[in-house]
């Protein structure tokens, strides 16, 4: 590191990536205790049925089986597992109890843990239970669950969990006032996060001492402590939550799922360690869904495209029980629905739904996607109808830079009003158009070339990031060799080790190599909010970043007294204390003999062994990261396929720490993106069975269906919020390809009528639309409550 070539900004090599590549990584099937039994989990193969009874003895007989647990054995004060975000009253009502009791209301819920000595026995125990369901009748679609005609839970009487309205300025004034206005409905595609690492857990209790240890558990470990400790009735500081490496997240990894309950209760119990590891057919029916909705959105507008008001109505289909996520998801698209335009009135009924599927969650840009999808779609209709093109008609409503910072009138997930902090929407949007060269391509929409129609698809977002409310870093200076950081954050791969030591190498003076990150464990951190929401740089980035501030002032406040040198004559620089003098830096010191006169001072920390200091970041605000994405697609006519031809993307995500990375995350995110827009789909029965288990029935896109793109990211509106000037980079790609693809195929294919309104456009639906020459749409809403 030298002045000349700082780190920060600059594209280092992932760190972390040396072990990753050569196998030296640690994942939690790696941890091996001795003496482990395994676990496995008998799930319901029923979408909804009574549980009559159920017979264990059989598997019991086994050689090398241990225990079963049911509900029964988890004892009489069992809680069910809290709500960790946005808990809207009525939420609480549908939560879940970590085995079920009388009645399973999903395939793959829980029912019993049994135990042996390897996992091989315990498969073959779980063949040998024998469970008497009483089958019922199972609701699987949102709009009929609404009737009420099958109720998934008896006791509250109803399937409609919660409702919540947004709502800003006169909406039904700006309608009255409107020259032309247009109603659509959208419905996004049931997907998930498929990490390529299933989950897993290791649970070890020490009977003697009472500590209880999880490896395994990751994204928000301190909060998953603070719930297995009211759950187990056991003190906080007895539990002992460890993050080994991690295969993906994608916003399922950590959060807290009845095995994360089940797994450490076992080994509590038996005083022995337990391990279970997730095959994929689980991880499809028992991890977090997400996204599935329908999306009522009405836009009102003047002839010349003037956006007036928008409202809208949001079906949110949450499944059979509330998640940790409580009401985050179907909130975070009603508050994103504006998007970055300029719309002065606007509303939003919002109603969470209770199904017989799997419970859902988030999932990487959440809201983000739906709102995105819907909102965009409907700009190109507007466009279409009045005459005007889409690029022109978005360029004419987005806000200005001149009107942020833009107050929304709405709430974030932790109750604060949401304000877009800074940026150039018209900049980044115009950049996109130029980069794909719109103003030639444009006139290929709808074009016929050898079978194959042409469509260009524009969609632009703005979405929030560097959620608070807080997280702190401690930095240990052992020496010339070596400097510690520790973080109260995880990481799930996206190279949050290279971009801590960037920070702290950047600011405090020294070479990365030198710096050793530790994170994910609640042993060396008391306190961490958790990844998420594209978070950590921002916050766990600035708290390492002021810690490394205080650090440097230290060694130079010990340097200058040693030396007596002013302190502004000093500084640190490659790992040295320097003395300017006549426009040069000389070294007068190293790093060793500024530890010793700590030690001489009193400023040194035995139990750590080096100079401590710490730096916290608190905030109550938020980033907002934007981008504009733009397909030129073409479409088969007679197959149904979309071939991509280019996809370019233009993101501001302020001060960038390591464009590499930040690369690496958007385009790994427009293709996760991609397959929820052309693949990916989580198809029930009306019986409430899973279809798709295995991924030669829920597909995802491969290396070789991953098109050209080209991601430009821009540096035009650093954050005030932060003092990197940072935003977040995690979840930015994953917006706008819903959005662009559907607009794309629509415009492609607008001469047979066709207009998007669902996803994913696999061939087989693209097909559909073109023979009935109108959109696949879906039945109307029922009416407001």
């Amino acid at each position: 590191m030298t002045a000349a070539q700082p780190y920060i900004g600059s594209p280092v090599l992932r760190s972390e990536d040396y072990r990753f590549t050569t196998g030296a990584g640690t994942y939690v099937d790696d941890i091996k205790i001795p003496g482990a039994l395994h676990a496995a989990i008998l799930r319901s193969p029923h979408g909804h049925a009574r549980i009559t009874s159920i017979d264990t003895s059989k598997a019991l007989e086994i050689a090398g089986s241990v225990k079963v647990f049911t509900f029964q054995d988890l004892g009489p004060d069992l809680k069910p597992i809290p709500m960790r975000m946005m808990p809207l009253p009525g939420l609480e009502r549908f939560l879940q109890y970590p085995l079920a009791s009388d009645e399973v209301r999903y395939v793959g819920e829980p029912l019993a843990v049994v135990i042996a000595e390897s996992r091989y026995i315990a498969e073959d125990m779980l063949d040998a239970i024998h469970v008497t369901y009483q089958p019922l009748d199972a609701v699987v679609d949102a709009k009929e669950a609404l009737k009420d005609r099958v109720l998934v839970h008896e006791g509250p009487g109803t399937n409609l969990a919660a409702s919540h309205r947004m709502e800003r300025g006169d909406v039904e004034k700006a309608f009255r006032n409107a020259e032309y206005t247009r109603k659509e409905e959208f419905k996004i595609n049931r997907h998930t996060g498929v990490p390529l690492e299933t989950r897993g857990l290791v649970a070890s209790y020490d009977g003697k001492s009472g500590d209880l240890t999880v490896w395994g558990t990751t994204k928000v470990p301190h909060f998953n402590r603070g719930v297995l400790s009211s759950l187990l009735d056991m003190p906080e500081e007895k539990i002992h939550l460890i993050e080994p490496d991690v295969g993906g997240g994608f916003g399922i990894r950590g959060e807290f799922h009845p095995e994360d309950y089940l797994i450490p209760f076992v080994s509590m119990r038996l005083e022995r360690p337990v391990k279970w590891i997730e095959d994929r057919r689980e991880h499809l029916m028992a991890a977090n869904h997400s996204r599935e909705m329908y999306i009522e959105l009405e836009i009102a507008t003047k002839r010349d495209g003037t956006i007036l008001g928008m409202r809208g109505k949001i079906l949110a289909d949450i499944g059979a029980y509330t998640r940790t996520h409580g009401g985050l998801v179907p909130n975070h698209t009603a508050m994103w629905l504006p998007g970055p335009y300029r719309v002065p009135d606007y509303e939003c009924h919002i109603y969470f739904i209770i199904t017989n599927k799997m419970g859902v969650g988030t999932y990487r840009g959440p809201g983000a996607f739906e709102s995105c999808f819907a909102r965009e779609r409907l700009l190109d209709m507007v466009a279409s109808d009045l005459g005007l093109d889409p690029g022109e008609f978005r360029l004419k409503n987005l806000l200005q830079p001149s009107e942020l910072p833009y107050e929304s009138g709405f709430t974030d997930p932790m109750g604060k009003t949401l304000i877009y902090d800074s940026g150039n929407y018209p900049s980044a949007f115009k950049r996109a158009l130029e980069a794909i060269d719109y103003d030639r391509i444009k006139a290929l929409q709808g074009m016929q070339e050898d079978g194959k129609y042409h469509g260009i698809g524009i969609a632009t977002f703005v979405k929030l990031s560097g959620l608070g409310p807080f997280e702190n870093a401690r930095l240990v200076l052992k020496g010339s060799r070596e400097t510690q950081v520790y973080l109260g954050v995880s990481t799930l791969g996206q190279g949050h080790e290279t971009i801590m030591a960037q920070i702290c190498g950047d600011t405090l003076g020294i070479s990365m190599e030198t710096i050793k990150v530790f994170h994910g464990n609640t042993d060396q951190m008391a306190r961490g909010v958790g990844t998420f929401g594209g978070r950590v740089t921002a916050m766990a980035g600035s708290a390492v970043y002021l810690a490394a501030q205080k650090l440097k002032a230290r060694v130079l406040s010990l340097a200058s007294t040693h030396l007596e040198i002013p302190e502004d004559d000093l500084d640190l620089l490659d790992g040295r204390v320097c003395r300017r003098a006549g426009g040069t830096e000389e070294p007068v010191m190293d790093l060793d003999e500024v530890v010793e006169l700590a030690k001489a001072a009193g400023e040194f920390d035995p139990e750590e062994s080096g100079i401590v200091e710490t730096g916290y970041f608190e905030t109550d605000t938020i980033t907002c990261p934007y981008g504009t994405h733009v397909a030129h697609v073409t479409v088969d006519s007679e197959t149904g396929v979309v071939d991509i031809l280019r996809y370019v993307t233009v993101h501001d995500v302020g001060h960038v720490i390591n464009p590499m990375l930040v690369q690496g995350q958007i385009v790994g995110g427009i293709v996760q993106g991609l397959g929820a827009a052309l693949l990916e789909d989580l198809v029930y029965d009306e019986n409430g069975q899973l279809l798709t288990t295995t991924f030669m029935d829920y597909l995802l896109p491969t290396s070789l269906d991953v098109p050209p793109i080209e991601s430009i990211v821009l540096d035009e509106a650093p954050s005030p919020q932060n003092p990197l000037g940072v935003k977040g980079a995690g979840e930015v790609g994953i917006v706008c390809p819903g959005a662009a693809i559907g607009n794309a195929v629509s415009n492609a294919l607008a001469r047979f009528g066709v207009q998007v309104r669902d996803l994913p456009l696999s061939p087989d639906r693209v097909r559909a639309m073109i023979r009935t020459g109108q959109s696949l749409k879906p039945q109307k809403l029922l009416p407001r409550q």
